[in-house]
């Protein structure tokens, strides 16, 4: 058996967007905002007060020297917002008015004003950190003017809006989407309860005050992820992104970050509900990351909180036996995942905190912003304690003392890297291969102290990886039995992938930031012969047709496969540009039966099926190509005018010539005796049918060329016309029996008519 070896290509996805130049980190942005009244402070209290989500008209707001008019501002935060404040957390929409109004990309300018963190690096630091593991906003620091007064240096994050998700997520936005903070305020007092994901009934009222839903509707998904939360955790992996989860949960333990889902008020986070019918969290308030915040108990108050050696030494597996913290206890409850999140605490800790480097990237970013600070007479702590909290505990600001940074992370490390949890001896995974074989692509890895290793796999970035178990028998592609070389046998095609392992004790990734992260190895099979698979009809006009999933009328194509094998078409491609082949490639594992046929949408709207492809058919007429993407045309034409509900096919089924047809959809294609173009567009008169010996053509278009076939589809008889209207065939010397005449006008239109020669 003939094996090749592929090049394995580490990604991370997605790749930064839009508006990069806004949340660069090295460069420090500068907004001026300019309000029509001199009282604004008086109005954002007010609208802040009213709890109302109401902007203040501005008449204009600068950003970077770019100047947006009648942009809205209001204040935002809850513990962070004070009325007393000398600054307050600020939100800026600029597209308030003015609907396609943005700074590069950006509508949404979110201002946090450090009230809990004297080193003024938390939050950039924090997200920093975590966007090496899931998807996080971006982040760095602005210095904001009021009506000509330099009012401070804030942080400015990214909005976690619409736009987010359509870039992170693959999905238009428009799916279930929750705000998971209290509607009235998290802590002492707060009515609402805390967005703990607790189930107590199936009465969606019951949580309006706990999450703030950001679509048109969703209260049916997420009423549904808390009731298989409490009431069947087994189907989790169907409702809920479990990495994701698991990297969040990770993150605000390793990082204290306890203003959060694992800290008092369950809140700081989104839920999205992606085109997969899963909830994927996103993180969200990282200004009390590193210990600003101590709360740990559910419901704790300010006088409640964790001391700074509690901090330092916060079990990894802190909440997991909680009841009000669900989507701890359930996750950490099963053995696997449990493992899986030691796993991510290890990896976080090895890579961020096993060296100084991420106390020189705070510095790094306090060297940026230092003579900025030092200019905020608004801020909250003085400069002295800006310079020593990085490293050490000061006293001020909101909560009275503030660890340092370095002194509980360096403490922490020490802490978790002795913790029975994190010691247990992980499996290793080392040289990771890909081959392809007759059956696919075979992914082998050495595994070394596991008990299973598996293969989770995927051939599209919006897809959920899909998980197969590798062996170690000498079956799989694996060479010998317990020789420690595992392997198994995936479809062909692009495949993104990642490999877990696990013992009783610990689990291992590889790459160790999964699914993040993942490799990439292509392998396909040989291509079909030519003639093997073909275009067989499209339909480019479809009126009053078949209509796809989502009962809609749209462009098709149908291919048949003239052998009776059936074709994997993973490495094939569809096209209507002649100058890029590989426009739409076929899902891998597309296989297309023997004597079979295969239907694909020509709509651009590829989250309705796998079998939509990104372009669209144009009814006056062009191209259709299926190649390997490369050299090898497997089967193309151009075509011209098409005609409502008629579709263009071959004749006979899967051989013969194109030509206008009733529509078959993934089926034989067959004709009727006379012409298939509706009446007002015929332009050819054929003439006596059935013929004897010879046939007369009449056609109100100059024509270019004339050919007949015979009931098989094999060409009996062509006629350079060179422009000529009119014709006779004498057809005398062919058998009888029926043939197909396609004529072709000088402007590529079209049109067949099935004759009878029964003589």
């Amino acid at each position: 058996m003939q094996q090749r070896l592929f090049l394995i290509v580490l990604l991370s996805f997605p790749l930064l967007l839009a508006a990069q130049n806004f949340f660069d980190q090295n460069v420090i942005q500068e907004v001026k905002l300019t309000f029509f009244q001199n009282n604004w402070d008086a109005k954002l209290d007010s609208l802040k007060n009213a709890n109302e989500e109401v902007y203040l008209l501005a008449k204009s707001v600068e950003v970077n020297g770019e100047l947006f008019d009648s942009v809205g501002v209001k204040y935002k935060g809850n513990s962070s917002y004070s009325a007393n404040n000398a600054k307050n957390p600020l939100h800026i929409e600029l597209d308030y008015i003015h609907k396609n109004q943005d700074y590069h990309g950006v509508t949404d300018i979110k201002l946090s004003n450090g009230f809990a963190d004297p080193t003024f690096v938390r939050e950039v630091l924090s997200y920093e950190i975590l966007r090496q593991y899931m998807d996080a906003p971006r982040a760095n620091h602005a210095k904001l003017w009021m009506n000509g007064t330099y009012w401070g240096l804030y942080t400015s994050a990214e909005s976690i809006n619409k736009d987010f998700v359509k870039q992170h997520f693959y999905t238009d936005g428009k799916n279930p989407f929750f705000k998971c903070n209290p509607t009235g305020g998290a802590g002492p007092g707060s009515m609402g309860g805390n967005p703990d994901l607790v189930y107590t009934n199936a009465d969606s009222a019951t949580y309006y005050a706990r999450y703030e839903m950001q679509s048109d509707f969703g209260w049916r998904q997420i009423v549904a992820l808390m009731d298989t939360l409490k009431n069947h955790p087994a189907n989790l992996e169907k409702v809920l992104d479990i990495d994701r989860v698991l990297w969040m949960l990770a993150f605000n333990n390793v990082l204290v970050n306890l203003d959060s889902y694992t800290g008092a008020f369950a809140q700081n986070y989104y839920l999205y509900w992606d085109e997969n019918d899963r909830f994927l969290p996103i993180v969200w308030d990282l200004n009390m990351s590193f210990g600003g915040f101590t709360n740990l108990s559910n419901g704790g108050g300010g006088g409640g909180g964790l001391s700074i050696l509690q901090m330092k030494q916060l079990d990894p597996l802190a909440q997991s036996t909680n009841a009000s913290r669900p989507m701890i206890k359930q996750l950490l409850t099963n053995a696997t995942y449990k493992r899986m999140y030691l796993a991510h605490i290890r990896t976080m800790l090895q890579e961020n905190f096993a060296t100084t480097a991420y106390k020189d990237r705070a510095l790094a970013m306090q060297a940026l912003i230092n003579a900025d600070v030092q200019a905020d007479t608004k801020k909250f702590y003085t400069y002295t304690a800006f310079q020593n909290n990085l490293t050490q505990s000061v006293t001020g600001g909101a909560f009275g003392n503030t660890v340092g940074i370095t002194e509980l992370m360096d403490a922490r490390y020490q802490f978790l890297m002795s913790n029975s949890n994190i010691t247990a001896v992980q499996p290793t995974i080392t040289n990771i291969s890909t081959i392809a074989v007759s059956t696919g692509q075979a992914i082998r890895a050495q595994v070394l102290n596991a008990t299973a290793a598996t293969l989770a796999f995927r051939y599209d970035t919006a897809a959920i990886f899909q998980k197969t178990v590798l062996f170690d028998d000498g079956l799989h592609q694996d060479n010998a039995a317990g020789d420690g070389l595992f392997g198994a046998t995936i479809p062909f095609g692009v495949a993104q992938y990642y490999i877990y392992a696990e013992n009783l004790s610990a689990g291992m990734f590889s790459p160790q930031r999964a699914e993040h992260e993942f490799y990439v190895a292509a392998a396909f099979p040989p291509p079909p012969n030519i003639g093997d698979v073909v275009i067989n009809e499209f339909l480019a006009d479809n009126a009053d047709g078949s209509t796809d999933e989502a009962d809609q009328l749209e462009d098709w194509i149908e291919l048949h496969n003239n052998t009776a094998n059936a074709i994997d078409l993973t490495g094939l491609y569809l096209t209507d540009d002649p100058a890029n082949a590989a426009k739409w490639p076929f899902p891998a594992g597309t296989l297309l039966p023997g004597n079979g046929y295969l239907v694909v949408w020509l709509d651009e709207d590829g989250m309705q099926g796998p079998l939509h492809a990104n372009f669209k058919l144009k009814a006056a007429g062009e191209f259709l190509m299926l190649s390997d993407g490369g050299s090898i045309v497997l089967d193309s034409l151009s075509f011209g005018q098409q005609l409502a509900d008629i579709s263009y096919g071959r004749f006979p089924n899967g051989t013969g010539p194109f030509t206008f047809m009733p529509p078959t959809f993934a089926a034989s294609n067959s004709l009727q005796s006379g012409t298939y173009a509706p009446e007002n567009q015929s332009f050819v008169d054929v003439y006596p049918n059935p013929y004897s010996s010879f046939l007369n053509i009449r056609s109100s278009q100059p024509l270019a060329t004339i050919q007949v076939c015979n009931a098989l589809g094999q060409p009996v008889l062509s006629v350079a016309m060179n422009g000529k209207n009119a014709t006779v065939l004498d057809l005398q010397t062919l058998p009888a029996g029926l043939y197909f005449v396609q004529c072709t006008a000088i402007n590529g239109a079209v049109e067949g008519v099935t004759v009878d020669g029964g003589r």
